[in-house]
């Protein structure tokens, strides 16, 4: 009997496994090669805002620096991640990507130095700077044409105040040292002035716009705050009762301090000393914040204003205050002194500042303000550098630099510095995209982008 055969054994192919494709990853995954990769380096260059935010998050490249906003989208989309979080990862990774800006283009129009700075509200390219010598420019660094340019009166004649007016962009308001508050156009015409001194002892120091409320505000060297409306008149106050037509019907009636049959002028001493910032709130335009170099910041409500002492709070510090800035949103107040801290208020607590930030920007007389300011995107404030051999933290040969904060911390996030351009930075302000930078360095005005974004311009 022949042998039975022995089935043949086969052969199991072999399995090779093959890893995913990081496309097919989904974020947990692709979590620990991140961290791995966890390298300071240039971000993505493509710009964003809030309004394409996902088109954004598609361009960004999963970097160090991104993967925590994808992880950060994933969870959203999952429902189990807020927009902070959200908001947060977008911050990191602007935060990186300022190791690639860069100086793209300068100019030094003026004979005297630049005192002031507002940028367009519609065209990111565009910039408005005024001089001490009272000379207005209005460039637009993205096209080659020659800059837009108005002649001061010279000496006296100093640009305290700049803003673009919300209703025709080709018009902008000014306060200046020559004693007047008014609106002009670029072709050099004044069509309407606001306020006047009518002497040479007192002149205008600042001046914000509501588009809102349609009210003008503007504080002078004396420590008076005045209110207007923007078809020029001045907000009056009546005795108690309802307001009369021509009272803009978002702020109201106003009560003097005694009744009186007559009309009274919204023009009030407010602080004891020159009122240098003014700001109304961007959300609230009724909540006004004034900062004066009586060493206090005080916050009002112009629905309620009767007198010097009707203000919601007052905001005490140890030196002369330069700025009061509102932040986006509303919720928080930055201030800058004229020595060598800036703060941090919250609107749930004005009277008790969460932050104080030690940063040396002393004053010195002629050395335009250094004035904090925050990012228009992320919670961030940009202030330029005055090095003191005097501050606690100085270093040997320390650098002119922008210093980056986290306005939530108050931890230095970022400096940015160019040795070729080694001045004091005193006014630093990032356009309304916040993705490119203008710098006032004495006579020059800087622009900063990302270096490939400054190429391709």
């Amino acid at each position: 009997m022949a042998p039975r055969k022995r089935p043949e054994t086969q052969k199991t192919p072999e399995v090779v496994v093959r890893p995913k494709s990081k496309r097919n990853r989904s974020p947990r995954e692709l979590e620990p090669e991140a961290k791995k990769l966890c390298v300071k380096g240039p971000g993505s260059s493509r710009r964003f805002d809030s309004g394409c935010l996902w088109a954004g998050l598609a361009s960004l490249r999963v970097s160090a620096s991104c993967s925590s906003i994808v992880r950060a989208l994933h969870q959203h989309k999952l429902g189990r991640a807020t927009w902070p979080s959200l908001q947060q990862g977008l911050q990191q990774s602007f935060l990186h990507s300022l190791a690639s800006y860069r100086i793209f283009q300068k100019a030094a129009p003026f004979d005297r130095r630049a005192t002031s700075l507002a940028w367009h509200p519609a065209h990111p390219s565009t910039v408005a700077v005024g001089s001490k010598g009272g000379d207005i420019m209005l460039w637009n660094f993205g096209i080659k044409d020659k800059p837009t340019f108005i002649k001061g009166i010279g000496a006296g004649g100093s640009i305290t105040g700049l803003k673009f007016n919300p209703l025709n962009t080709n018009q902008f308001f000014t306060s200046s040292m020559e004693g007047t508050t008014r609106l002009q156009d670029f072709k050099g015409n004044t069509l309407r002035v606001f306020a006047t001194s009518d002497t040479c002892n007192i002149w205008f120091c600042s001046l914000d716009v509501s588009v809102k409320s349609r009210v003008v505000v503007t504080g002078d060297n004396v420590g008076h705050v005045i209110l207007l409306n923007m078809d020029g008149r001045e907000v009056r106050s009546l005795k108690p009762g309802p307001p009369p037509p021509s009272l803009n019907p978002i702020l109201g009636s106003v009560s003097p301090p005694e009744p009186s049959s007559s009309l009274q002028l919204w023009n009030l001493r407010m602080h004891k000393k020159k009122v240098t910032h003014v700001a109304l709130n961007p959300c609230c335009d009724w909540f006004l914040a004034t900062a004066s170099v009586d060493q206090t910041v005080k916050i009002w409500d112009l629905r309620q204003v009767r007198g010097k002492s009707s203000f919601l709070y007052s905001l005490p510090h140890r030196h002369p205050v330069n700025a009061a800035h509102f932040s986006p949103d509303g919720a928080q107040l930055l201030t800058t002194d004229q020595k060598s801290e800036i703060r941090v208020y919250s609107a749930s607590q004005w009277d008790c500042p969460p932050h104080l930030i030690p940063h040396p920007h002393r004053h010195f007389q002629h050395l335009t303000p250094i004035k904090a300011t925050w990012h228009p995107r992320y919670n961030l404030i940009v202030v330029g550098r005055y090095p003191d051999p005097n501050f606690k933290s100085c270093t040997p040969h320390e650098l002119r630099t922008i210093d980056v904060f986290d306005g939530s911390s108050g931890k230095m996030m970022y400096q940015l510095y160019d040795p070729e351009s080694s001045g004091i930075m005193s006014l630093n302000e990032f356009n309304p995209m916040g993705d490119t930078l203008a710098s006032v360095m004495g006579y020059h005005i800087l622009i900063w982008s990302q270096e490939e974004t400054g190429m391709r311009k």
